[in-house]
């Protein structure tokens, strides 16, 4: 099932509020799958268009999940975080980058996730299946999975605190 007309008209809205505003990051549980219970399986393709599936890392390790975009401000606006942290937790937590099928494709994501130097798991979201799964808001949206495979923090914005959140996985 593709992203509705409906659903991506609310997520550019809310990528367009967040970016405009300022907002601070959601609470836990504002928005989104939440927290406390077990994270779902949800299909998905790699960047070279092979299948894919979250729940292949879900329970078995902390799991830090950002369903995010190109062209996402506040995606941008939590990268230097993501990148030391990823550098920090390596081999202890396992980092996959969701990038939303929104006027972008896996080319434009595969380009960008060099320059950037983005590392973990990098998985495209073609037919939307995982951003329903995880009830996303909004890219920037981050989900942290403990090894039990509950769900311990969402946020959504550029000002979360990704250390915070990965603490509650442990």
């Amino acid at each position: 099932m593709a992203l509705t007309t409906r659903r991506l008209v609310s997520l550019a809205t809310l990528v367009t509020v967040f970016a405009l505003s300022g907002a601070r990051a959601a609470r836990a549980q504002d928005l989104g799958i939440p927290v406390g219970s077990k994270a779902p399986a949800a299909p998905l393709e790699t960047l070279d268009g092979k299948p894919a599936d979250l729940g292949a890392w879900v329970g078995k390790e902390p799991v830090f999940i950002e369903f995010w975009a190109t062209w996402c401000p506040n995606c941008r606006q939590l990268e230097p975080q993501l990148v030391e942290l990823q550098k920090k937790y390596a081999g202890k937590v396992r980092f996959i980058g969701v990038a939303v099928s929104v006027n972008q494709s896996p080319e434009l994501v595969k380009r960008y996730i060099a320059a950037h130097s983005l590392q973990g798991e990098q998985l495209y979201d073609r037919k939307g299946f995982a951003g329903d799964a995880y009830e996303v808001p909004a890219t920037s949206y981050v989900v942290v999975i403990n090894a039990r495979g509950v769900v311990v923090y969402t946020g959504v914005g550029g000002k979360q605190d990704l250390a915070a959140a990965i603490a509650k996985a442990f």
